[in-house]
């Protein structure tokens, strides 16, 4: 049995978090803590896929910004050109893809609409649950 990303979905839900790309990141940095998440969907009209950003964006920036970054926009730190999977994708390749690029957050679109994000952690345990039901069956 081959694990897509269409499997996890049905398993994690089609729930994604979303950021306007105006809100200053100290309110993105507080819907992280809120909902206890490490990256968030930036959409200007709860559609549209404008970014995405993350925790990690947040440290970088950080470090480049110092304490301005507080008050700056999603905008100005959000990654513009997101990389996406389908849900047909196998975990196998979503998760070679995510390992190659350093990706910990992947938003998944089908036929152009967002329907969901799947996280690494998402990908390594749908691989071991494969894994398992494998060896089980075997």
């Amino acid at each position: 049995m081959v694990m897509t990303v269409a499997n996890v979905l049905k398993i994690k839900g089609r729930i994604y978090t979303t950021v306007k790309p105006t809100e200053t990141l100290r309110e993105f940095a507080q819907h992280l803590k809120d909902d206890r998440i490490g990256a968030m969907v930036v959409t200007h009209d709860g559609d549209t896929l404008d970014g995405i950003i993350s925790e990690r964006d947040l440290a970088y920036g950080l470090a480049k910004y110092g304490e301005k970054l507080a008050d700056m926009k999603v905008s100005e730190l959000m990654t513009k050109v997101v990389l996406v999977c389908s849900p047909e994708d196998s975990i196998e390749e979503v998760m070679d893809f995510m390992t190659q690029r350093r990706i910990r957050h992947l938003p998944v679109k089908e036929d152009g609409e967002l329907i969901g994000i799947i996280s690494m952690s998402d990908v390594v345990k749908a691989h071991l649950t494969g894994r398992l039901m494998s060896a089980r069956l075997a």
